[in-house]
């Protein structure tokens, strides 16, 4: 149950937060935005924009002619004399897990062509307002990731390393667990090597993978001897000793200047390790294999959820940049391919004929419908490994 609410809260404020940059985007530039709707359908819930106020409906079965169908049960208008309304229609659909913005005059994958090249179309606007609807969305899950990064570094504080040699957590069945060491724990003697930092404990036990070690363990004021072996863990080219224990970790106070500092750095490494993952995978380092899609997400969120608060907000802000990269990439259906087919009609000086949109959005979809069916496929294997 917390995976599936941490799922949907998950997905419904990424796409929510993604799809109002275009639908702000758009009407900054004075283009007519016809719905804004967040989740898939059937609706449940609209409001539309109409002069002189709002007019409210409420969707749910009841019986038309003896049919039973999905229509309004509860229909209201709101009335706010002298009040232009835009048109707009805003829905909250059954399923809380996708949205998009429809804009007036514009030619995406559901290929409506009913374009007049209106003052308040899409199509008749110029190419910098073009880019800059299609590209808010990206700019907006940057912003979240930004904002989520600041955040969690302003009220949590900068993470530093208390540089004791007291043992905040044991990992279960790793060698300082089977050995008998407790949180709390202060290991001050391996060997014949005083230990008196956490630096020190580390580098000792890195240099010797798979040897036995002598520890003295001071526990509530008292020392006692323990025998330990460690295991080996490769780290880049290197191999380790790892006994499975971690420091305590200290917080101190950031200015907001610091948090800033802080959620730009951790946004721009987000964005590095997309890049660095996309390498491995083109130099097979790193395979599709290794992606997760929509399966693993659940699982992450569920578990990141019931880790804690700042836990499943980082993985928010990973996914929010993750989500921001996937949209930038020039490949139709996504806000990137838009982008790339409008610098094109630009350097040609003219739109492209129905038939090549149909058959670039095509082309675009097949890849994408390939490479989603391709990541699932690999998330219900893991299921089952």
């Amino acid at each position: 149950m917390t995976t599936a609410i941490a799922f949907i809260i998950l997905l419904g404020v990424l796409i929510t937060i993604h799809e109002y940059g275009h639908f702000i985007a758009a009407r900054s530039v004075g283009i007519r935005v016809e719905r804004f709707s967040i989740g898939i359908p059937p609706r449940f819930f609209t409001v539309k924009s109409i002069d002189d106020g709002f007019l409210v409906n409420i969707y749910f079965f009841k019986f038309i002619e003896g049919r039973l169908a999905w229509n309004p049960i509860i229909q209201k208008t709101i009335l706010s004399k002298g009040r232009i309304g835009s048109g707009t229609e805003y829905v909250i659909a059954l399923l809380p897990l996708g949205g998009y913005v429809k804009m007036a005059g514009i030619i995406d994958e559901n290929m409506d062509l009913k374009i007049e090249y209106k003052n308040d179309e899409f199509m008749s606007k110029p190419l910098w307002a073009k880019i800059w609807v299609l590209s808010a969305g990206v700019i907006m899950n940057t912003i979240l990731a930004f904002f989520i990064f600041s955040g969690i570094g302003f009220f949590q504080g900068s993470p530093e390393i208390n540089n004791d040699s007291l043992i905040s957590e044991v990992v279960p069945n790793n060698p300082a667990d089977l050995a008998g060491l407790l949180s709390g724990d202060r290991i001050i003697k391996i060997d014949d090597s005083s230990i008196d930092s956490w630096e020190a404990l580390t580098n000792y036990i890195k240099a010797r993978p798979d040897t036995e070690l002598d520890l003295i363990v001071e526990r509530g004021g008292e020392k006692f001897n323990l025998g330990i072996t460690t295991t080996t863990r490769i780290d880049g080219l290197d191999s380790i000793g790892v006994i499975g224990i971690y420091p305590e970790i200290l917080y101190a106070d950031m200015t907001f200047g610091e948090a800033f500092r802080t959620g730009w750095s951790r946004t721009k490494d987000s964005f590095g390790m997309i890049l660095m993952s996309l390498k491995m995978l083109g130099s097979g380092e790193a395979s599709v294999k290794d992606f997760g899609g929509p399966i693993m997400i659940a699982q992450l969120a569920g578990q990141t959820a019931e880790a804690g608060l700042v836990p499943f907000l980082t993985f928010m802000a990973l996914l929010s940049v993750n989500l921001a990269f996937l949209n930038i990439l020039p490949i139709p259906v996504l806000d990137g391919g838009h982008i790339l087919i409008h610098l094109i009609e630009a350097l040609i000086h003219r739109p492209l004929n129905l038939k090549a949109r149909i058959i670039i959005q095509q082309i675009g979809m097949a890849f994408i419908l390939i490479l989603m069916v391709t990541i699932i496929f690999q998330d219900i294997s893991r299921l089952f490994n």
